[in-house]
């Protein structure tokens, strides 16, 4: 009776026991069967020949995947890795065919990230953003140019060198089809010295590359102006002057660790016979925004100079008039020793604009020695029909139909005072 018993409750377990395994596994069976068609597996495995056949050529290209959770998330192949060629993709993988890598890709739903890798390629660059700043000194020339000049200049403090770097010289005008140019090279005040560059043969646009020294002290080297002229040789050897630099030191940071490398457009020299007591050189402009005259000292030739000593200093005093009256004046910094002095100085003065037709401006020309009374070399004075007439009217006259340009002339000086 006890073994009927315990042979009862054994089957009893055995088929719980049994009745379990078979629930769990129709419940494991069941969650892979719903896994399976929640997910869909993105890759199958691939029998490839070799290890390298995963990174063969396929230039820019994506996997769409059908599924709508996948194709938010766009595949790109690095740029390390074009140039080979890619796996044969099977099943429902699909490959991007060949197109420009800038392109937005145009698959399903669009994400952040998505948006943001069809801009630019993963791991490419773009190239506008290294781009540098385009020189247009040699494509952009005003009109009427007859040419332009580039230089470097440099000053070894030690040595007290001044070192210039003749470099080109771009869109010449000869007087005839062919041109064949050389520069001189001067620094002013002397201007019996000079130093020449090589002839280039049949060429508007010579390219030089020449270096020169020029041996002056720091004392005087803010003093100093150099001077270009650009000339032609013709058939006959004869030299034709195609235009000129003028460049004051004086404005200028030299220093040995600081290379100044500076393009000029070529001017063409004053060939006129200099006037009795010398001329000037200067430009007016008149802002009516701002209410402001500005007078630009260039340069003065053929001055008469009392005494041509070291000792003697040259400058130009400029003076705002009203009613003959004296408003305001500014002068330059004095030049040593020269008639022919480079100033390049620039005065503003305000003078509103129902001001203008009772102001004048006047410019002397002073030399002043040590110990001794200032000299006045020469004056002009520009202004309207009130004060002036010829050439100064005019002057005055065009800055006033130009607001805001520089207009600039010579004119001869007069001794009145």
């Amino acid at each position: 009776m006890a073994e009927q018993a315990v042979a009862v409750a054994g089957g009893i377990i055995g088929g719980i026991l049994l009745f379990v395994l078979l629930g769990i596994t129709a419940y494991l069976l069941w969650k892979k069967f719903c896994r399976f068609f929640s997910y869909e597996k993105l890759i199958d495995p691939v029998k490839t020949t070799n290890a390298n056949a995963i990174f063969q050529d396929q230039a820019n290209s994506e996997i769409n995947l059908k599924s709508t959770r996948s194709r938010s998330v766009p595949f790109i192949i690095p740029p390390t890795l074009h140039g080979r060629d890619w796996i044969h993709l099977t099943n429902e993988e699909q490959v991007q065919e060949d197109r420009d890598p800038f392109m937005t890709p145009q698959s399903g739903p669009r994400s952040s990230f998505h948006s943001l890798a069809g801009a630019y390629v993963v791991g490419t660059i773009n190239p506008d953003l290294y781009k540098f700043p385009e020189d247009k000194s040699e494509t952009d020339f005003p009109d009427g140019s007859i040419g332009r000049l580039w230089f470097s200049i440099e000053y070894e403090q030690e040595s007290e060198r001044l070192l210039v770097s003749l470099i080109k010289v771009r869109k010449l005008q000869p007087p005839a089809d062919s041109c064949s140019p050389f520069v001189k090279i001067y620094l002013l005040p002397d201007e019996r010295s000079y130093l020449q560059s090589k002839t280039k043969r049949k060429t508007l646009n010579p390219q030089f590359d020449e270096n020169f020294v020029f041996q002056v002290s720091s004392k005087m080297l803010l003093q100093r102006t150099l001077k270009f002229l650009v000339y032609h040789v013709d058939k006959q050897k004869k030299h034709h002057l195609l235009g000129q630099v003028i460049f004051p030191l004086k404005n200028e940071a030299l220093t040995e660790d600081n290379k100044l490398v500076i393009w000029r457009d070529l001017e063409k020299e004053n060939l006129e016979p200099p006037s009795e007591h010398g001329d000037l050189q200067f430009s007016l402009s008149y802002n009516d925004y701002l209410g402001r005259l500005t007078v630009v000292v260039l340069r003065a030739r053929g001055l008469k100079l009392h005494e041509e000593s070291p000792a003697a200093g040259v400058y130009v005093k400029v003076s705002l008039m009203n009613h003959n009256k004296f408003i305001k004046s500014k002068k330059t910094a004095a030049l040593l020793g020269t008639p022919n002095p480079v100033y390049n100085e620039t005065f503003s003065f305000k003078a509103d604009q129902t001001e203008l037709d009772t102001a004048s401006l006047s410019l002397s020309v002073l030399q002043s020695n040590k110990g001794e009374k200032t000299l006045l070399l020469g004056r002009v004075v520009v202004g309207p029909f009130m004060y002036t007439r010829g050439r100064e009217l005019e002057h005055w006259n065009e800055m006033m139909s130009k607001p805001k340009e520089l207009v600039k002339r010579w004119h001869a000086l007069c001794h009145s005072t």
